[in-house]
């Protein structure tokens, strides 16, 4: 079947897509966008969190027919061009990315949390990111950045 949907801001077409194949399966091997990560494909550990029409969905329980004529972001859609969107700075700058294959879904999820919660509390923070495993960190890096995130964002 062919797929067409709109992945971060612009349209794009696979060809020869089989009924069962996930959106992540699309998005990584066919349209070549490796952010999202193949980790439990059980949706248990959020590494291929992304937008789906706005709202986030682990891309591995998504039928890849299910996006057409929608809208995909992944973290590679989440800033203009090769910057970075000021979540991820903050991942970087907190030392929240170790190996870096739960990041992506983390920085989604966190991105998500912040455009609804602007100043989250440590509880709203660990609840927002309790459906994304990691298992390098210990998480408080991550706690980290989601916090820096936040009062950068409060002081804009």
């Amino acid at each position: 079947m062919r797929v067409t949907t709109t992945v971060n801001g612009t349209e794009r077409t696979a060809d020869d897509v089989w009924p069962g194949e996930s959106l992540l399966h699309l998005l990584r091997e066919r349209l070549g966008l490796p952010g999202a990560k193949n980790a439990c494909e059980q949706g248990e550990c959020g590494s291929c969190t992304v937008y789906l029409d706005g709202e986030p969905v682990c891309a591995c329980l998504v039928a890849a027919g299910q996006a057409v004529g929608r809208e995909v972001t992944t973290v590679e859609g989440l800033a203009p061009g090769q910057s970075l969107h000021p979540v991820q700075e903050a991942f970087v700058e907190a030392g929240a990315v170790q190996c870096g294959f739960c990041t992506p879904g983390l920085v989604v999820a966190a991105h998500d949390l912040l455009a609804r919660v602007p100043e989250p509390s440590d509880p709203e923070i660990r609840e927002a990111l309790a459906g994304n495993l990691c298992r390098c960190t210990g998480y408080e890096k991550i706690l980290d950045a989601v916090r820096l995130a936040a009062r950068r964002r409060a002081t804009r």
